[in-house]
């Protein structure tokens, strides 16, 4: 049985609805991410299962029992919030009590969980200052210590990294997946950032307007996204329209305006001539010289028409002769030499067969 379940949940506000019809099973133990841009649902989602809010069609299952009904106080999870939420005139030790203080355990379990919980967060040694003394990293710890000292079943985060700078967040990030693993409370998590996202989750639920456009694996949903929203969302990628022009056996042969014949991969029953996306991420595509003799079918020529240097990769637009533009990752590898080449360069960008993805539309 699933820890967390989500039946047909519909949450309208007036005209707007802002979440269509939603399922979802949660497994206990699980970091579990709703991503989306600004608008999709996601923090809806996250407030119903907090009873913030309630649906108005559906309903929310815990261990198979529902929460219809139950407030926020009286559901065995904790939510922590972007703002984290804590009590300036506390101190960091009693921010983190607070929750066992209103469930009145006695003071000394109250004393030897908050030890606890703070150390799990690497800030013992802060129990004492108040949140204003400590950085916005340590500020989240602590409000993540709050949230898990009174051992919830479940905890919600919503963007709750989304206050941090990036060298911070980066920090976060390995804080979370160590703290997930060394107390094995399943974490239901809210972002808009994608990298975030995959760094971050067993599974990630994709959202837009409302609905989920694919529930998948990180790896599935960047190597296999399901339509060309995922696509487009999920990680850097270069979208063709297409037009089947053969397919048979796993080999597929695709007609690409501005680019040309793509030779791809799809064990599906296609129809020549259906049309869809073909969908390509920039680290499988090779740039080399014009003249360089490469074993791949899918060879395109053109020039360097801007790069993006990003220290340990560069990013490539090349503007090919018939008008299309492919970008391309290469990492800078080697020693001594950032960019392999210029603005301006004759070059050729090749792929393997099985290096993108056919999307139906």
């Amino acid at each position: 049985m699933a820890l967390l379940e989500l039946k047909n949940i519909t949450r309208r506000f007036g005209a707007l609805e802002a979440v269509k019809d939603v399922s979802l099973s949660i497994a206990a133990g699980e970091f579990f991410t709703l991503l989306g841009p600004s608008g999709c649902g996601k923090t809806t989602i996250l407030r119903m299962i907090g009873g913030f809010d309630e649906p108005d069609a559906g309903d929310i299952l815990l261990d198979g029992k529902s929460l219809a009904g139950v407030p926020p106080e009286k559901r065995p999870l904790h939510t922590v919030f972007q703002s984290y939420a804590l009590f300036p005139h506390m101190s960091v030790a009693g921010n983190v009590a607070f929750p066992l203080e209103m469930a009145r355990l006695p003071a000394a379990e109250i004393k030897r969980r908050v030890a606890e919980a703070l150390s799990l967060v690497h800030l013992g040694d802060k129990a004492a200052q108040f949140p204003h003394e400590l950085s916005g990293g340590q500020r989240q710890r602590v409000a993540l210590a709050r949230g898990l000292v009174n051992k919830p079943r479940l905890l919600l985060l919503d963007e709750s990294l989304g206050a941090l700078d990036a060298k911070l967040r980066e920090e976060m990030q390995v804080e979370l997946i160590a703290i997930q693993r060394a107390v094995g409370i399943t974490f239901v998590f809210v972002t808009h950032a994608q990298d975030e996202a995959l760094a971050l989750s067993h599974r990630i639920a994709v959202m837009r307007d409302g609905r989920i456009e694919q529930c998948d694996e990180p790896d599935k949903l960047y190597t296999q996204p399901a339509n060309r929203f995922v696509a487009d969302f999920v990680g850097k990628i270069n979208l063709f329209d297409v037009e089947v022009l053969a397919a048979g056996k796993a080999a597929l042969k695709l007609a690409a305006p501005g680019l040309g014949e793509i030779a791809a991969s799809d064990p599906r029953p296609l129809r020549v001539g259906e049309r869809g996306a073909f969908a390509l991420r920039p680290e499988l595509i090779r740039i080399v010289d014009q003249k360089e003799a490469i074993e791949l079918k899918n060879r395109f020529f053109g020039r360097v028409k801007e790069l993006l240097y990003l220290g340990d990769v560069t990013l490539y637009k090349v503007e090919l002769a018939n008008g299309g533009v492919v970008e391309a990752l290469m990492t800078n590898a080697a020693p001594g030499r950032a960019l392999f080449h210029e603005v301006g360069d004759a070059v050729a960008v090749c792929w393997r067969h099985d290096a993108g993805v056919y999307l139906r539309n």
